[in-house]
């Protein structure tokens, strides 16, 4: 590299390193980036695995601390990202008639005492447009739940306005590509992580010869893999202003949580003290043979449609763009990746951490 300086080498510089590493080693191109390299280092933003690394060094001697490129939603020069659940966006369902805001309280008014579920769904089908610019509005979208309360014993709702924002091919996609796409490659990535994740591997990938006696306190193979890409894809320090780095084992407690069957589940909600993003509650006799998963939001139970735990995952990411909820700061980068690699959601316009692109480009060569 150039002579050394106590500033940061040119852009051509790090533009000619990043091109370098994926010259020589093609598979750590990224096929979603434009030259495949931007992970390592952009350009135009400046951003990018290098970028981030020189700052991490120069970070001790300067007065002036700047955040180091990181996993909030907000991109270097602290402005909202332009992609993600709680930006507004053209929905993809355009409805054969337009509902005044009268006829709007009309229906709504009629659902909440609707016995007949399929009233309901062709209710709410109605009033998205309205409900979306509620969920958009910062004064009003804490009271979704209780405009629409619907939401919490009807299922199927979330992902009837996911599909009117996005249609139904980007909603199939998680379901679709987990299996013949990720799983397998997750697993292989994650082999060469500490054996603090064991557990979870074995989970994942169990052996032929395992016992149920094995697994019983291990999580069932599917919702394990999505806890490996936690890891493979760890939380990150947030400065100062934050919590510092949170490893991704005290960060699946923000994922999913675990009740054995015949708890209260009122009790777990009632034992919730502070607002936060939505999480999986998971119930069945043990963590491999779960039966019933909830979405739980601002201390609300919504019963998950599906009663496996790759369906009750792709309903909790749904959720957020259903609910327009940030991502938790601790699980942004899953997310993001989820969001993109996955679902193909904002792709290029929501701000990524090198390690989102980096495990992109490995798990897609």
């Amino acid at each position: 590299m150039q002579k050394p300086s106590n500033t940061s080498p040119p852009r051509q510089v790090k533009e000619k390193y990043a091109r370098g590493i994926v010259t020589l080693f093609p598979y750590l191109s990224d096929p979603y980036s434009r030259n495949g390299y931007e992970h390592y280092y952009d350009g135009e933003s400046g951003s990018g695995y290098l970028a981030w690394r020189i700052k991490t060094i120069q970070r001790g001697s300067a007065k002036d601390r700047r955040a180091s490129f990181g996993d909030s939603a907000e991109g270097p020069s602290g402005k909202d990202i332009s992609g993600g659940p709680t930006v507004r966006r053209e929905s993809q369902y355009i409805p054969d008639t337009t509902l005044s805001e009268d006829q709007c309280k009309e229906a709504i008014s009629l659902m909440k005492h609707s016995t007949d579920e399929d009233t309901v769904m062709k209710k709410m089908k109605l009033t998205f447009a309205y409900r979306h610019n509620l969920v958009l509005n910062p004064q009003h979208s804490n009271n979704i739940l209780s405009d629409f309360p619907r939401f919490k014993d009807v299922k199927g709702l979330i992902e009837q306005d996911f599909i009117l924002m996005f249609g139904e091919d980007v909603s199939g996609k998680l379901l679709e590509r987990w299996p013949t796409t990720f799983k397998k490659k997750i697993i292989k990535e994650s082999r060469k992580l500490p054996s603090i994740i064991e557990e979870l591997l074995l989970a994942a990938d169990p052996p032929e010869d395992a016992t149920e006696v094995d697994f019983d306190s291990a999580w069932d193979s599917d919702l394990a893999s999505i806890l490996l890409l936690l890891h493979l894809i760890p939380p990150t320090a947030q400065g100062r202003k934050r919590p510092g780095k949170v490893a991704a084992s005290q960060a699946e407690k923000h994922l999913v949580v675990f009740k054995k069957s015949g708890t209260s589940i009122q009790e777990h909600l009632d034992a919730i003290r502070t607002s936060a993003q939505p999480y999986l509650l998971a119930v069945g006799p043990k963590k491999s043979e779960l039966h019933q998963f909830f979405i739980v939001l601002d201390q609300n139970a919504k019963t998950c449609r599906s009663t496996s735990s790759l369906g009750a995952f792709d309903e909790l990411f749904k959720a957020h763009f259903v609910f327009g909820t940030s991502y938790n700061s601790m699980l942004h980068s899953m997310y993001v990746f989820i969001q993109t690699t996955v679902y193909n959601i904002d792709v290029s316009k929501v701000k990524e951490s090198p390690r989102v692109a980096e495990i992109r480009a490995r798990l897609l060569r």
